[in-house]
């Protein structure tokens, strides 16, 4: 009964708060607005269990799903899929870190997600502590053996993208389990060996396949599920795709996920797992690679400097080069802050007109210069500069679009855009624990299902093929082009906005070179719309790459295609499927949120 009354009174509360802050000045707002203060305060009250704390308001439809945000006074974990989320509850319950429940999380998404993430790719993962912020960078490395000329055909030209994602060819050396183990050496509570149990148990016991699993599956987005063997027996049972509701089970994972457990990380990258990666990538029926034993044994993760920049009184936080992500949102955020920005229940066509704009200036830059900072000077501080940014704001005409934007001269690196093929299947994890500490971690094998190459029960990446195919370009160097060690460009961006140092939210998404617009569309959704970050999540998507404007179909973005083809825009319909999972701080505890285009779950207590 008290829930009920409290429930009723926010939602009047909340009305009246939203009608009040469209008519504040351009101060700086706050993420947190004065109706979440209050039901976190009444929520935390309620039992220790996940607590809805969303409100049903029509002023603040977003088009997409009622999903209301998840409260929790003492910890969290949002991710993909609901048996991802409970294994990093449970650790969480028992008295796990972030990252022991990160480990648990991603172990579990090589089972029950593997179209997206798993053991067998990379990540990008920003920590804080409570006092600092440190970001691990997990991304795949190309084999000592690869050269520039990778993806070159016979004919000296680019193999076509379908040719080249299949295979062992494309195969990246994977990052994701070593990094996890440099941050859990010094942010683990629980022992290494104790992480992998839900992975292991329902490895063994077998998961009832989801209708997301079963329709992507039969769907054939990557045409090597049907071709390369061990996967297409794995998906294909008897020749037929995996139906809903089926009992999966994988017993060769489980025996994978208990070596590693019992032997620590090193198992994976030496000895017979090592060594099944390495023949399953060298005699794949399509495109043998060259990835060695020494690749696996040397390979080893790397702690960066964040990129950080203030937004109106906040400090937006994410991951360095070989991520675009980062600063590409940051130069998007940095070019609108001088801008109105209207927004009364939806965006105005203005403000959307601006976001697509501000998208095509950062998606020039990015494509000129950034590329792994260990092997080139990526002009980092440069294309954040304020006076750089100036110039470049310049550029936008509020009342008609730009058309296809140039990179900015920066310095005089002459540099050559390359054409790079940066894929959707990706996964994101947010968690706060209750010990002060937050984990961002966006992780990927590229293509849906990475290169189909599937060894010990997970399957390995695809992400060499996010490099640029053609080494050169008008006789200049391609700055994301293929070198041995190096790591390829991601478009990956986990987020933290810190607010007084500490961290007032922590998202990311998955959607391959999509996910710079979602995740700044998100920031904008809360930080300047005071939405919530479920209804940030759930807004229906826009998004322009320097190229066409995209609409997310089926949601009011398409009733907003007349007004912006009469500025100029030319406009696709389509899918934007983002996945976007986040963590908002509330008084008294924590709001999250999770993407309903997927399979998201947002668990706490």
């Amino acid at each position: 009964m008290l829930k009920t009354v409290v429930m009723v009174s926010l939602a009047s509360f909340y009305r009246c708060g939203r009608a009040a802050a469209r008519h504040r000045s351009n101060r700086a707002p706050k993420p947190v607005a004065a109706a979440l203060l209050l039901a976190a305060l009444s929520l935390s009250a309620l039992p220790a269990a996940a607590q809805p704390a969303g409100r049903d308001n029509p002023e603040k439809d977003t088009g997409v799903t009622r999903q209301e945000a998840v409260f929790a006074k003492d910890f969290l974990v949002v991710a993909a899929h609901p048996l991802a989320a409970q294994a990093g509850f449970n650790l969480l319950q028992r008295g796990g870190s972030a990252i022991d429940a990160a480990i648990a999380v991603q172990a579990m998404l090589t089972l029950v997600e593997p179209q997206s993430s798993g053991i067998g790719g990379g990540a990008f993962i920003l920590h804080h502590d409570g006092s600092r912020l440190l970001t691990y960078d997990g991304r795949e490395t190309a084999p000592a053996a690869a050269s520039p000329e990778l993806f070159l055909g016979p004919d000296g030209k680019p193999d076509p993208w379908i040719k080249a994602v299949v295979g062992g060819r494309s195969v990246g050396v994977p990052g994701v389990l070593k990094a996890l183990a440099m941050a859990h050496r010094r942010y683990g509570k629980l022992p290494w060996a104790e992480l992998f149990d839900d992975a292991i148990r329902v490895s063994e016991q077998g998961f009832r396949v989801s209708p997301r699993f079963a329709r992507l599956a039969a769907a054939g987005f990557n045409p090597g599920l049907k071709q390369l063997s061990p996967a297409k027996e794995y998906f294909y049972p008897g020749g037929e795709p995996l139906q809903e509701g089926a009992l999966l089970k994988n017993p060769a994972l489980a025996a994978t996920l208990r070596t590693i457990a019992r032997d620590g990380v090193q198992a994976f990258y030496r000895g017979p797992i090592a060594s099944a990666m390495v023949a399953a990538v060298r005699n794949s029926q399509i495109a043998p690679g060259v990835l060695a034993l020494e690749d696996l044994a040397n390979y080893e993760p790397k702690l960066r400097p964040p990129v950080c920049a203030p937004y109106r009184g906040y400090e937006i936080c994410s991951m360095a080069p070989p991520s675009s992500g980062g600063i590409a949102v940051i130069q998007q955020l940095k070019l609108l802050e001088p801008m109105a920005l209207p927004f009364d229940g939806r965006p105005a066509l203005t403000a959307l007109h601006l976001i697509t704009q501000a998208a095509r200036l950062a998606y020039a830059d990015r494509d000129r210069y950034i590329a792994d900072s260990d092997f080139v000077a990526v002009p980092v501080a440069q294309l954040m500069d304020a006076a750089y940014l100036r110039q470049r704001r310049r550029l936008i005409d509020p009342a008609r679009d730009m058309g296809k934007a140039e990179a900015g001269q920066v310095g005089k690196l002459a540099w050559a855009d390359g054409d790079t093929y940066d894929l959707p299947s990706t996964s994101q994890i947010s968690i706060v624990d209750r010990f002060g500490n937050a984990v961002s971690m966006t992780t990927s094998v590229e293509m849906a299902y990475g290169s189909t190459v599937m060894s010990g029960g997970f399957l390995l990446n695809n992400q060499l093929t996010d490099f640029a195919f053609s080494p050169s370009s008008e006789g200049k160097p391609v700055v994301n082009r293929v070198q041995p060690g190096k790591r390829p460009r991601s478009s990956m961006a986990p987020v933290m906005v810190l607010e007084d140092g500490q961290p007032v939210l922590i998202l990311g998404s998955p959607g391959g070179s999509n996910i710079i617009n979602y995740v700044t569309q998100t920031l904008i959704g809360v930080i300047d719309w005071q939405l919530d970050i479920q209804q940030a999540i759930s807004m229906p998507k826009i998004s322009n790459r320097n190229g066409k404007t995209a609409l997310e179909q089926a949601t009011y973005m398409e009733d907003y295609r007349a007004g912006l083809e009469k500025m100029g825009h030319t406009i696709q319909v389509r899918s934007l499927n983002s996945g976007m999972h986040g963590i908002q701080r509330v008084e008294g505890g924590w709001l999250g949120g999770a993407d309903q285009r997927r399979e998201g779950r947002a668990l706490g207590q």
